[in-house]
Protein backbone atom coordinates (compact mmCIF):
# COMPACT_ATOMS: atom_id res chain seq x y z
CA UNK A 1 0.00 0.00 0.00
CA UNK A 2 1.13 3.63 -0.68
CA UNK A 3 0.38 4.49 2.56
CA UNK A 4 3.82 2.29 3.74
CA UNK A 5 5.52 5.69 2.27
CA UNK A 6 3.31 8.49 4.35
CA UNK A 7 6.68 8.53 6.30
CA UNK A 8 9.43 8.61 3.54
CA UNK A 9 10.45 11.37 0.81
CA UNK A 10 11.70 10.53 -2.36
CA UNK A 11 15.03 11.94 -2.47
CA UNK A 12 18.12 11.17 -5.55
CA UNK A 13 16.09 8.46 -6.53
CA UNK A 14 15.32 6.18 -3.23
CA UNK A 15 13.27 6.62 -0.55
CA UNK A 16 14.50 8.11 2.63
CA UNK A 17 13.77 8.76 5.98
CA UNK A 18 13.07 11.85 6.98
CA UNK A 19 14.19 14.97 9.32
CA UNK A 20 10.88 14.38 11.29
CA UNK A 21 9.37 17.75 12.24
CA UNK A 22 5.89 16.29 13.22
CA UNK A 23 3.50 14.46 11.62
CA UNK A 24 -0.30 15.29 9.81
CA UNK A 25 -3.36 13.08 9.48
CA UNK A 26 -3.96 12.40 6.05
CA UNK A 27 -8.22 12.10 6.33
CA UNK A 28 -10.81 10.58 4.68
CA UNK A 29 -13.16 13.34 3.81
CA UNK A 30 -16.00 10.83 3.54
CA UNK A 31 -15.64 9.19 6.73
CA UNK A 32 -13.41 11.92 8.74
CA UNK A 33 -11.03 9.21 9.76
CA UNK A 34 -7.23 8.89 9.31
CA UNK A 35 -5.94 6.77 6.60
CA UNK A 36 -2.60 7.39 7.83
CA UNK A 37 0.24 9.97 8.97
CA UNK A 38 2.27 11.76 6.62
CA UNK A 39 5.83 13.36 7.89
CA UNK A 40 6.33 16.94 7.27
CA UNK A 41 9.15 17.76 6.10
CA UNK A 42 12.10 20.88 7.01
CA UNK A 43 14.65 22.75 5.43
CA UNK A 44 17.21 20.44 5.64
CA UNK A 45 15.06 17.70 3.96
CA UNK A 46 14.50 20.57 1.28
CA UNK A 47 18.70 20.99 1.09
CA UNK A 48 19.09 17.14 0.15
CA UNK A 49 16.12 17.27 -2.63
CA UNK A 50 17.74 20.60 -4.10
CA UNK A 51 20.96 18.98 -3.64
CA UNK A 52 20.24 16.12 -5.70
CA UNK A 53 18.20 17.70 -8.12
CA UNK A 54 21.02 20.22 -8.60
CA UNK A 55 23.74 17.18 -9.57
CA UNK A 56 21.15 15.38 -11.75
CA UNK A 57 20.30 18.67 -14.08
CA UNK A 58 24.02 18.55 -16.37
CA UNK A 59 23.80 15.18 -17.21
CA UNK A 60 19.91 15.18 -17.67
CA UNK A 61 19.74 18.29 -19.43
CA UNK A 62 21.91 17.02 -21.92
CA UNK A 63 19.50 14.08 -22.82
CA UNK A 64 18.62 13.96 -26.36
CA UNK A 65 14.99 14.85 -27.57
CA UNK A 66 14.60 11.22 -28.12
CA UNK A 67 15.74 10.06 -24.91
CA UNK A 68 13.19 12.17 -23.23
CA UNK A 69 10.35 11.04 -25.40
CA UNK A 70 11.32 7.76 -24.62
CA UNK A 71 11.07 8.52 -20.70
CA UNK A 72 7.66 10.26 -21.32
CA UNK A 73 6.60 6.93 -23.17
CA UNK A 74 8.01 4.83 -20.26
CA UNK A 75 5.81 7.08 -17.54
CA UNK A 76 2.84 6.53 -19.21
CA UNK A 77 3.09 2.86 -19.77
CA UNK A 78 4.19 2.34 -15.79
CA UNK A 79 1.10 5.01 -15.21
CA UNK A 80 -1.70 2.68 -17.15
CA UNK A 81 -0.37 -0.49 -14.95
CA UNK A 82 -1.47 1.61 -11.93
CA UNK A 83 -4.35 3.66 -12.88
CA UNK A 84 -7.01 1.79 -11.43
CA UNK A 85 -4.31 2.37 -7.93
CA UNK A 86 -4.18 6.03 -8.34
CA UNK A 87 -8.06 6.89 -9.33
CA UNK A 88 -8.75 4.53 -5.53
CA UNK A 89 -6.01 6.71 -3.83
CA UNK A 90 -7.13 9.66 -5.05
CA UNK A 91 -10.41 9.47 -3.92
CA UNK A 92 -9.73 8.14 -0.43
CA UNK A 93 -7.73 11.58 -0.10
CA UNK A 94 -9.73 13.95 -1.52
CA UNK A 95 -12.94 12.79 -1.95
CA UNK A 96 -14.26 12.25 -5.72
CA UNK A 97 -16.35 9.67 -6.84
CA UNK A 98 -14.19 6.21 -7.33
CA UNK A 99 -15.80 6.29 -11.48
CA UNK A 100 -14.43 10.77 -11.50
CA UNK A 101 -11.21 9.83 -9.67
CA UNK A 102 -10.48 7.09 -11.94
CA UNK A 103 -11.51 8.42 -15.57
CA UNK A 104 -10.92 12.27 -15.00
CA UNK A 105 -8.45 12.31 -12.23
CA UNK A 106 -6.15 10.20 -12.85
CA UNK A 107 -6.68 10.23 -16.79
CA UNK A 108 -5.95 13.94 -17.12
CA UNK A 109 -2.86 13.04 -15.01
CA UNK A 110 -1.58 10.75 -17.57
CA UNK A 111 -2.45 12.53 -20.29
CA UNK A 112 0.18 14.99 -19.87
CA UNK A 113 3.09 12.66 -20.19
CA UNK A 114 1.55 11.60 -23.69
CA UNK A 115 0.93 15.10 -24.75
CA UNK A 116 4.52 16.32 -23.30
CA UNK A 117 5.94 13.04 -25.62
CA UNK A 118 3.80 14.49 -28.77
CA UNK A 119 4.95 18.00 -28.15
CA UNK A 120 8.54 17.32 -27.77
CA UNK A 121 8.59 15.47 -30.85
CA UNK A 122 8.64 18.79 -33.24
CA UNK A 123 9.11 21.13 -30.60
CA UNK A 124 11.92 23.95 -31.78
CA UNK A 125 14.92 24.35 -29.22
CA UNK A 126 17.00 26.07 -31.72
CA UNK A 127 15.80 28.27 -34.06
CA UNK A 128 18.28 29.94 -36.64
CA UNK A 129 17.20 34.44 -37.42
CA UNK A 130 19.71 35.82 -40.15
CA UNK A 131 23.15 35.38 -38.28
CA UNK A 132 21.35 34.84 -34.87
CA UNK A 133 20.60 31.49 -33.65
CA UNK A 134 18.12 31.46 -30.85
CA UNK A 135 18.28 28.74 -28.47
CA UNK A 136 16.04 27.56 -26.04
CA UNK A 137 17.57 25.69 -23.06
CA UNK A 138 16.51 24.21 -19.96
CA UNK A 139 16.36 26.57 -17.09
CA UNK A 140 17.48 24.45 -14.13
CA UNK A 141 15.73 23.44 -10.99
CA UNK A 142 12.13 23.89 -10.63
CA UNK A 143 10.72 24.01 -7.43
CA UNK A 144 6.74 23.03 -7.88
CA UNK A 145 3.79 23.55 -5.10
CA UNK A 146 0.33 22.11 -6.01
CA UNK A 147 -3.00 21.72 -4.71
CA UNK A 148 -5.29 18.95 -3.42
CA UNK A 149 -8.26 19.34 -5.87
CA UNK A 150 -7.03 17.60 -9.02
CA UNK A 151 -3.82 16.10 -7.45
CA UNK A 152 -2.31 14.47 -10.32
CA UNK A 153 -3.58 16.27 -12.29
CA UNK A 154 -1.79 19.74 -11.57
CA UNK A 155 1.34 17.43 -10.56
CA UNK A 156 1.88 15.84 -13.85
CA UNK A 157 1.38 18.48 -15.95
CA UNK A 158 4.52 20.14 -14.24
CA UNK A 159 6.46 16.98 -13.97
CA UNK A 160 5.70 16.11 -17.24
CA UNK A 161 6.69 19.81 -19.25
CA UNK A 162 10.08 19.62 -16.90
CA UNK A 163 11.00 16.01 -18.16
CA UNK A 164 10.48 17.39 -21.32
CA UNK A 165 12.56 20.20 -21.62
CA UNK A 166 15.61 18.66 -19.67
CA UNK A 167 14.89 20.22 -16.21
CA UNK A 168 15.10 18.64 -12.57
CA UNK A 169 12.88 19.37 -9.82
CA UNK A 170 11.74 19.05 -6.10
CA UNK A 171 7.86 18.59 -5.60
CA UNK A 172 6.09 19.54 -2.48
CA UNK A 173 2.66 18.13 -2.96
CA UNK A 174 -0.44 19.27 -0.58
CA UNK A 175 -0.17 18.03 2.59
CA UNK A 176 -3.54 17.03 2.66
CA UNK A 177 -3.59 14.80 -0.34
CA UNK A 178 -0.11 13.82 -0.35
CA UNK A 179 -0.22 9.99 -1.08
CA UNK A 180 -1.15 10.32 -4.92
CA UNK A 181 2.22 12.11 -4.91
CA UNK A 182 3.64 9.34 -2.90
CA UNK A 183 2.52 6.75 -5.81
CA UNK A 184 3.56 8.91 -8.87
CA UNK A 185 6.95 9.03 -7.09
CA UNK A 186 6.80 5.41 -7.53
CA UNK A 187 5.46 5.54 -11.54
CA UNK A 188 8.39 7.46 -12.41
CA UNK A 189 11.18 5.37 -10.27
CA UNK A 190 9.74 2.34 -11.92
CA UNK A 191 9.57 4.28 -16.13
CA UNK A 192 13.53 5.27 -15.27
CA UNK A 193 13.73 7.97 -14.17
CA UNK A 194 16.81 8.78 -13.58
CA UNK A 195 18.66 9.89 -9.80
CA UNK A 196 17.93 13.07 -8.76
CA UNK A 197 15.79 14.38 -11.49
CA UNK A 198 12.24 13.87 -9.78
CA UNK A 199 12.40 14.67 -5.92
CA UNK A 200 9.73 14.96 -3.44
CA UNK A 201 9.53 16.71 0.26
CA UNK A 202 5.90 16.68 2.04
CA UNK A 203 5.65 19.11 4.18
CA UNK A 204 3.67 22.41 4.59
CA UNK A 205 4.02 25.70 3.11
CA UNK A 206 6.05 27.44 6.25
CA UNK A 207 8.19 24.10 6.42
CA UNK A 208 8.89 23.44 2.94
CA UNK A 209 6.68 25.52 0.77
CA UNK A 210 8.29 29.06 1.31
CA UNK A 211 11.73 27.44 2.00
CA UNK A 212 11.62 25.98 -1.18
CA UNK A 213 10.36 29.36 -2.84
CA UNK A 214 13.47 31.08 -1.28
CA UNK A 215 16.15 28.60 -1.78
CA UNK A 216 19.33 30.02 -3.93
CA UNK A 217 19.71 26.70 -5.18
CA UNK A 218 16.06 26.61 -7.15
CA UNK A 219 16.21 28.72 -10.51
CA UNK A 220 11.99 28.83 -10.98
CA UNK A 221 9.03 27.91 -8.75
CA UNK A 222 5.96 26.68 -10.00
CA UNK A 223 3.12 26.87 -8.03
CA UNK A 224 -0.57 26.05 -8.09
CA UNK A 225 -2.92 27.12 -5.60
CA UNK A 226 -4.70 30.19 -3.44
CA UNK A 227 -4.05 33.35 -4.32
CA UNK A 228 -3.04 34.67 -0.82
CA UNK A 229 -0.68 31.54 -0.87
CA UNK A 230 0.62 32.16 -4.40
CA UNK A 231 1.75 36.13 -2.97
CA UNK A 232 3.30 34.43 -0.30
CA UNK A 233 5.67 32.43 -2.84
CA UNK A 234 6.11 35.52 -5.20
CA UNK A 235 7.27 37.08 -1.98
CA UNK A 236 9.71 34.61 -0.72
CA UNK A 237 10.90 34.48 -4.41
CA UNK A 238 11.84 37.50 -4.91
CA UNK A 239 15.28 37.80 -3.58
CA UNK A 240 16.99 35.18 -5.64
CA UNK A 241 15.02 36.69 -9.05
CA UNK A 242 13.68 33.17 -9.84
CA UNK A 243 11.10 32.92 -12.08
CA UNK A 244 7.63 32.15 -10.84
CA UNK A 245 4.85 30.56 -12.42
CA UNK A 246 1.19 31.04 -10.95
CA UNK A 247 -2.16 29.20 -11.37
CA UNK A 248 -4.48 30.45 -8.89
CA UNK A 249 -8.18 31.27 -8.00
CA UNK A 250 -10.67 31.84 -10.20
CA UNK A 251 -14.14 32.63 -9.87
CA UNK A 252 -15.36 32.36 -14.08
CA UNK A 253 -18.11 33.62 -15.40
CA UNK A 254 -20.60 31.70 -17.77
CA UNK A 255 -22.05 33.92 -20.02
CA UNK A 256 -25.56 32.65 -22.04
CA UNK A 257 -26.46 34.91 -24.55
CA UNK A 258 -29.49 35.55 -25.50
CA UNK A 259 -30.05 33.13 -29.08
CA UNK A 260 -28.65 30.00 -27.20
CA UNK A 261 -30.72 26.77 -26.18
CA UNK A 262 -31.34 28.27 -22.26
CA UNK A 263 -32.37 24.95 -20.90
CA UNK A 264 -29.38 23.11 -22.65
CA UNK A 265 -27.33 25.44 -21.39
CA UNK A 266 -28.16 26.06 -18.08
CA UNK A 267 -28.07 22.39 -17.16
CA UNK A 268 -24.63 22.03 -18.68
CA UNK A 269 -23.21 25.09 -17.14
CA UNK A 270 -24.59 23.06 -13.38
CA UNK A 271 -22.94 20.22 -14.45
CA UNK A 272 -19.31 21.92 -14.67
CA UNK A 273 -19.63 24.26 -11.85
CA UNK A 274 -20.67 21.25 -9.63
CA UNK A 275 -18.10 18.74 -11.12
CA UNK A 276 -15.42 17.63 -8.55
CA UNK A 277 -17.87 19.35 -5.70
CA UNK A 278 -17.26 22.75 -7.00
CA UNK A 279 -13.27 22.06 -6.18
CA UNK A 280 -12.21 23.44 -9.50
CA UNK A 281 -10.11 26.55 -10.45
CA UNK A 282 -11.47 27.43 -13.69
CA UNK A 283 -15.54 26.20 -12.55
CA UNK A 284 -18.23 28.36 -14.16
CA UNK A 285 -19.26 29.31 -10.50
CA UNK A 286 -21.19 32.77 -12.33
CA UNK A 287 -23.88 32.05 -14.55
CA UNK A 288 -25.04 35.65 -16.53
CA UNK A 289 -28.26 35.16 -18.27
CA UNK A 290 -30.98 37.55 -19.82
CA UNK A 291 -32.80 38.65 -16.53
CA UNK A 292 -36.04 38.39 -18.48
CA UNK A 293 -35.01 34.45 -18.53
CA UNK A 294 -34.17 34.40 -15.00
CA UNK A 295 -37.17 32.66 -13.54
CA UNK A 296 -36.50 29.81 -15.86
CA UNK A 297 -32.81 29.68 -15.62
CA UNK A 298 -33.19 28.88 -11.70
CA UNK A 299 -35.84 26.10 -12.31
CA UNK A 300 -32.98 24.25 -15.14
CA UNK A 301 -30.62 25.05 -12.33
CA UNK A 302 -32.85 23.61 -9.58
CA UNK A 303 -33.41 20.54 -11.61
CA UNK A 304 -29.94 19.94 -12.94
CA UNK A 305 -28.91 20.32 -8.87
CA UNK A 306 -31.04 17.58 -8.07
CA UNK A 307 -29.47 14.82 -10.40
CA UNK A 308 -26.74 15.15 -8.15
CA UNK A 309 -26.11 11.94 -5.99
CA UNK A 310 -24.40 13.20 -3.19
CA UNK A 311 -22.98 10.11 -0.96
CA UNK A 312 -20.31 7.78 -0.50
CA UNK A 313 -17.25 7.92 -3.09
CA UNK A 314 -16.57 4.14 -2.95
CA UNK A 315 -20.03 3.83 -5.06
CA UNK A 316 -20.04 3.65 -8.48
CA UNK A 317 -23.60 5.58 -8.63
CA UNK A 318 -21.94 8.87 -6.40
CA UNK A 319 -21.58 11.71 -8.43
CA UNK A 320 -20.56 13.94 -6.28
CA UNK A 321 -18.12 12.79 -3.11
CA UNK A 322 -17.74 15.20 0.01
CA UNK A 323 -15.30 18.15 -0.14
CA UNK A 324 -11.89 17.94 0.90
CA UNK A 325 -11.78 18.61 4.66
CA UNK A 326 -13.53 20.12 7.92
CA UNK A 327 -11.86 23.61 7.03
CA UNK A 328 -13.21 23.91 3.74
CA UNK A 329 -16.61 22.16 4.55
CA UNK A 330 -16.87 25.30 7.25
CA UNK A 331 -15.60 27.90 4.49
CA UNK A 332 -18.40 26.62 2.33
CA UNK A 333 -20.93 27.16 4.67
CA UNK A 334 -20.24 30.72 5.32
CA UNK A 335 -20.80 31.95 2.23
CA UNK A 336 -23.58 29.71 1.55
CA UNK A 337 -24.81 31.78 4.82
CA UNK A 338 -23.89 35.10 3.44
CA UNK A 339 -25.24 34.51 0.27
CA UNK A 340 -28.41 34.56 2.24
CA UNK A 341 -28.02 37.37 4.15
CA UNK A 342 -26.97 39.30 1.41
CA UNK A 343 -30.22 38.98 -0.31
CA UNK A 344 -29.78 36.20 -3.02
CA UNK A 345 -32.67 33.59 -3.88
CA UNK A 346 -31.83 30.45 -2.49
CA UNK A 347 -33.19 27.83 -5.34
CA UNK A 348 -32.07 24.90 -4.09
CA UNK A 349 -29.53 23.33 -1.27
CA UNK A 350 -28.34 25.70 1.25
CA UNK A 351 -26.57 25.39 4.98
CA UNK A 352 -25.41 21.79 6.45
CA UNK A 353 -24.97 18.22 4.73
CA UNK A 354 -27.48 16.96 2.65
CA UNK A 355 -30.40 14.55 3.79
CA UNK A 356 -29.09 11.18 5.24
CA UNK A 357 -25.76 12.29 5.76
CA UNK A 358 -24.71 12.74 9.11
CA UNK A 359 -20.81 12.38 8.70
CA UNK A 360 -18.48 13.42 6.37
CA UNK A 361 -17.54 16.78 4.72
CA UNK A 362 -20.63 16.95 2.37
CA UNK A 363 -22.03 19.80 0.93
CA UNK A 364 -25.80 20.06 -0.25
CA UNK A 365 -25.75 21.73 -4.07
CA UNK A 366 -26.53 25.06 -3.84
CA UNK A 367 -27.87 27.24 -6.54
CA UNK A 368 -28.41 30.97 -5.91
CA UNK A 369 -30.94 33.40 -8.26
CA UNK A 370 -31.11 37.14 -8.38
CA UNK A 371 -27.30 37.43 -7.31
CA UNK A 372 -25.95 40.89 -7.68
CA UNK A 373 -22.49 40.95 -9.32
CA UNK A 374 -21.35 43.16 -6.16
CA UNK A 375 -22.69 40.25 -3.51
CA UNK A 376 -19.70 38.03 -1.81
CA UNK A 377 -20.54 35.28 -3.56
CA UNK A 378 -20.05 36.58 -6.90
CA UNK A 379 -16.57 37.92 -6.04
CA UNK A 380 -14.99 35.77 -3.70
CA UNK A 381 -13.90 32.00 -4.91
CA UNK A 382 -16.34 29.60 -3.03
CA UNK A 383 -14.68 26.47 -4.20
CA UNK A 384 -18.05 24.37 -3.63
CA UNK A 385 -20.53 22.97 -5.07
CA UNK A 386 -22.51 26.76 -5.33
CA UNK A 387 -23.39 28.74 -8.20
CA UNK A 388 -24.26 32.31 -8.70
CA UNK A 389 -27.11 33.25 -11.47
CA UNK A 390 -26.40 36.78 -12.20
CA UNK A 391 -28.66 38.76 -14.44
CA UNK A 392 -28.42 40.99 -17.55
CA UNK A 393 -29.87 43.86 -19.51
CA UNK A 394 -27.94 43.53 -23.01
CA UNK A 395 -25.07 41.55 -24.70
CA UNK A 396 -22.45 44.48 -23.72
CA UNK A 397 -23.63 44.61 -19.68
CA UNK A 398 -22.69 40.82 -19.48
CA UNK A 399 -19.54 41.05 -20.93
CA UNK A 400 -19.12 44.13 -17.94
CA UNK A 401 -19.78 41.63 -15.25
CA UNK A 402 -18.23 39.34 -16.43
CA UNK A 403 -15.06 41.07 -16.33
CA UNK A 404 -15.95 42.74 -13.36
CA UNK A 405 -13.90 40.33 -11.37
CA UNK A 406 -10.05 40.42 -9.66
CA UNK A 407 -9.92 36.47 -11.02
CA UNK A 408 -9.36 35.86 -14.70
CA UNK A 409 -8.87 32.49 -15.29
CA UNK A 410 -11.31 31.17 -17.28
CA UNK A 411 -14.78 31.95 -18.90
CA UNK A 412 -17.53 30.46 -20.91
CA UNK A 413 -19.80 32.09 -23.63
CA UNK A 414 -22.89 30.10 -24.94
CA UNK A 415 -24.60 31.21 -28.48
CA UNK A 416 -26.52 30.14 -31.56
CA UNK A 417 -23.96 32.54 -33.58
CA UNK A 418 -20.32 31.58 -34.18
CA UNK A 419 -19.24 34.68 -34.70
CA UNK A 420 -21.51 36.24 -31.70
CA UNK A 421 -19.66 33.62 -29.76
CA UNK A 422 -16.19 34.62 -30.80
CA UNK A 423 -16.42 38.54 -31.21
CA UNK A 424 -18.00 38.07 -26.84
CA UNK A 425 -15.25 35.71 -26.54
CA UNK A 426 -12.62 38.11 -27.68
CA UNK A 427 -14.17 41.06 -25.07
CA UNK A 428 -13.74 38.72 -22.00
CA UNK A 429 -10.50 39.26 -19.70
CA UNK A 430 -9.66 35.86 -19.12
CA UNK A 431 -6.44 33.47 -20.04
CA UNK A 432 -8.80 30.79 -21.19
CA UNK A 433 -12.63 31.12 -23.17
CA UNK A 434 -14.52 28.41 -23.71
CA UNK A 435 -17.32 28.57 -26.61
CA UNK A 436 -20.30 26.13 -26.03
CA UNK A 437 -18.76 24.50 -23.51
CA UNK A 438 -16.28 23.17 -25.52
CA UNK A 439 -13.74 20.59 -23.86
CA UNK A 440 -10.25 21.74 -22.31
CA UNK A 441 -7.64 21.22 -24.92
CA UNK A 442 -4.63 19.61 -23.47
CA UNK A 443 -2.19 21.30 -25.86
CA UNK A 444 -3.32 24.66 -25.22
CA UNK A 445 -2.08 27.09 -22.73
CA UNK A 446 -3.74 26.85 -19.40
CA UNK A 447 -3.27 29.96 -16.88
CA UNK A 448 -5.02 33.19 -16.20
CA UNK A 449 -5.17 36.75 -15.78
CA UNK A 450 -5.01 39.21 -12.92
CA UNK A 451 -5.22 37.80 -9.41
CA UNK A 452 -5.34 34.23 -11.46
CA UNK A 453 -1.98 34.57 -11.72
CA UNK A 454 1.06 34.44 -14.68
CA UNK A 455 2.09 32.18 -17.14
CA UNK A 456 0.75 29.08 -18.57
CA UNK A 457 1.29 25.06 -18.56
CA UNK A 458 0.28 22.09 -20.62
CA UNK A 459 1.28 21.65 -24.14
CA UNK A 460 3.83 23.36 -25.48
CA UNK A 461 3.39 26.78 -23.17
CA UNK A 462 4.36 24.76 -20.55
CA UNK A 463 7.19 23.22 -21.70
CA UNK A 464 8.50 26.70 -22.89
CA UNK A 465 7.81 27.68 -18.79
CA UNK A 466 10.62 25.61 -18.20
CA UNK A 467 13.21 26.89 -21.18
CA UNK A 468 15.61 30.29 -20.92
CA UNK A 469 16.29 32.09 -24.61
CA UNK A 470 19.67 32.51 -25.23
CA UNK A 471 20.22 34.76 -28.30
CA UNK A 472 23.75 33.69 -30.33
CA UNK A 473 24.59 36.45 -32.54
CA UNK A 474 27.05 35.34 -35.05
CA UNK A 475 25.88 31.71 -34.78
CA UNK A 476 25.21 31.60 -38.87
CA UNK A 477 28.13 34.71 -39.73
CA UNK A 478 29.27 34.41 -43.18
Amino acid sequence: MITDRANQFFINGEWVDASDRGKLDVINPATEEAVCQVTLGNELDVDKAVAAARAAFPSYSQTTREQRIELLNNVVNCYKARFAEMGQTISTEMGAPISFATRFQAGAGMGHYKTAAKVLENFHFHEDRGTTAIVREPIGVIGMITPWNWPSNQISCKVAAALASGCTMVLKPSEVAPLSALLLAEILDEAGVPKGVFNLVNGDGMGVGQVMAAHQEIDAMSFTGSTGAGIDVAIKAAPTVKRVGQELGGKSANVLLDDCDLAKEVAKGVDLCFRNAGQSCNAPTRMLVPSSKMAEAAEVAKAAAAKFKVGDPASEETTMGPVVSERQWAKIQSYIAKGMSEGATLVTGGEGRPEGLSKGYYVQPTVFADVKNDMTIAQEEIFGPVLAIIGYEDEAEAVKIANDSPFGLAAYVSSGDADRARKVARALNAGMVHINMAVADPFAPFGGTKQSGNGREWGEAGLEEYLEVKSVMGWNAA
